[in-house]
């Protein structure tokens, strides 16, 4: 299992009608221009245009609600979803990886999987095979490797990660960094078995090499037999790779130059100062708006490189220093950013969604504390076991706690809070209609029959939602 969370070892539209949301190519302004930078002269954006580079007003500084709808387009989150009239497609699907640049991969499965929620999103309903096809079978239009955590990205982003995988003592978690030390022989063994007869999972290479040994149970939570150990090293460092997931969810280990595309490994590797800069624009682009730190968590830059690559992004022009209200601290702002008039989108958010990754942007932005409560006891959570946040135009507008019961097939909700408040805060009622409306959608998706309310449901929210449910 990975988690932003657990790594860091804490809880851790109608848009506007007059643009038409042209796509965001990378580092490509669409106009050339001169850019005012620094606060002073308190030039507001156009609202429905491009706000950075190019743009027919310079931007100095973003109120808070523009800030948010920056970020809201830059997801694909700013507008309900385009009415489809058949399945979605492979190209829809590769639309929304090209716009977040990776899917965050876990194991946690008492709903759906964390790289299956983020297309459901922003496109809803979809054939999940189109993930299995695109990260399986030739040319890989996805590939896994250590991205912000471990992840699906497309085959050119794992070629810009080669500089992490050589830092891996670094970069890997202890365990792993010390593999050539504490397994030595066994590395090149398992190598070789993979070089013969590849894909393999890691309970094959286990039995293959180690045979009936017992795994050591000397280490809480994982208990890895020392093949797979090795194999995680192997994968970290860049040697093996997914082939595929089989039926179970086990990675099937292959030599990565067997599974990615013939011309990205052909292709010359980028020096690190240019992969890092070019990770860095990915983030800044699925951003829109961010801070340094944001920036760097999104594939988990560390030290002075990360900083280079920013700075260096900043002097070419493709960020732009702003000041954003409330935020004491730097902030940038990608030059083909675009403000949307109107933030109308309705979505719920996996707890590993990239609007969520960074916690700290995610208070700032939408007022949401907001911690991934799993490894947490239950008498003490706060809000749930694995809550969502459900995006309400936009802000988060509640909190769910959800439970995909297949045995009974239901959808079920074991807790319901409301998020926002104020004058400008939707009315319950009106959140509780929509939020019924997206986890019917849901459980369809899933192939559940029906949505409950679990018999001790917590939370505020809750006899908002089961009215709503039902329809009052």
């Amino acid at each position: 299992m990975t988690s932003t969370d657990a790594a860091r070892g804490t809880p851790t539209a109608a848009g506007d009608p007059t643009a038409a949301g042209a796509p965001i190519v990378p580092g490509t302004p669409t106009v050339s221009g001169t850019v005012r930078t620094g606060v002073g002269s308190g030039t507001a954006p156009t609202p429905g245009s491009r706000v950075g580079r190019g743009s027919l007003r310079p931007v100095e500084s973003l109120s808070l609600s523009q800030a948010r709808r920056i970020a809201l387009r830059a997801q694909g989150l700013d507008r309900p979803r385009r009415p489809r009239t058949g399945p979605a497609t492979m190209r829809q699907f590769q639309q929304v990886v090209d716009r977040l640049g990776l899917l965050q991969i876990d194991s946690v499965n008492v709903l759906a999987r964390a790289h299956l929620m983020p297309v459901f999103s922003r496109i809803g309903p979809y054939d999940t095979a189109l993930i299995d096809r695109a990260s399986g079978t030739a040319p890989r239009r996805l590939v896994e490797t250590w991205a912000h955590e471990a992840s699906f990205v497309p085959p050119e982003t794992y070629a810009l990660l080669g500089w992490r995988r050589r830092a891996y003592r670094d970069y890997a978690w202890g365990s792993i960094r010390d593999v050539p030390l504490r397994h030595s022989p066994l590395v090149g063994q398992v190598r070789a078995l993979i070089a013969a007869e590849g894909p393999l999972t890691a309970r094959q290479v286990h039995l293959r090499i180690e045979g009936d040994r017992p795994r050591a149970r000397d280490q809480w939570g994982w208990n890895w037999t020392a093949a797979k150990h090795v194999l995680e090293y192997l994968f970290f460092t860049g040697q093996v790779t997914s082939a595929r997931r089989n039926a179970q969810f086990e990675r099937c280990y292959d030599l990565t130059e067997r599974v990615l595309p013939p011309a990205v490994v052909d292709r010359p590797e980028p020096t690190d100062a240019d992969a890092i800069r070019a990770l860095v624009a990915i983030a800044a682009r699925a951003h829109g708006v961010a801070t340094e730190r944001c920036l760097l968590d999104y594939f988990r830059i560390k030290g002075a490189d990360g900083h280079r690559a920013v700075t260096e992004l900043v002097e070419s022009g493709e960020l732009l220093p702003v000041t954003v209200e409330g935020w004491a601290r730097p902030v940038l702002l990608h030059a083909a950013a675009e403000l949307p008039r109107r933030a109308t989108g309705r979505a719920l958010l996996s707890p590993f969604d990239p609007l969520v990754f960074e916690r700290r942007r995610l208070e700032e932005l939408f007022g949401l504390r907001y911690r991934i409560e799993i490894y947490v006891p239950e008498a003490k959570r706060v809000h749930g076991y694995y809550v969502l946040p459900f995006l309400h135009g936009e802000r988060p507008a509640a909190l769910v706690d959800l439970k995909a019961d297949r045995a009974a097939g239901e959808l079920r909700v074991l807790a319901a809070h409301p998020v926002a408040s104020g004058k400008r805060a939707p009315a319950p009622g009106e959140v509780a209609a929509d939020l019924a409306a997206e986890l019917r959608l849901m459980a369809d998706w899933l192939g559940l029959d029906r949505v409950g309310v679990a018999e001790r449901v917590r939370g505020e929210f809750a006899p908002a939602l089961a009215a709503g449910l039902a329809g009052r």
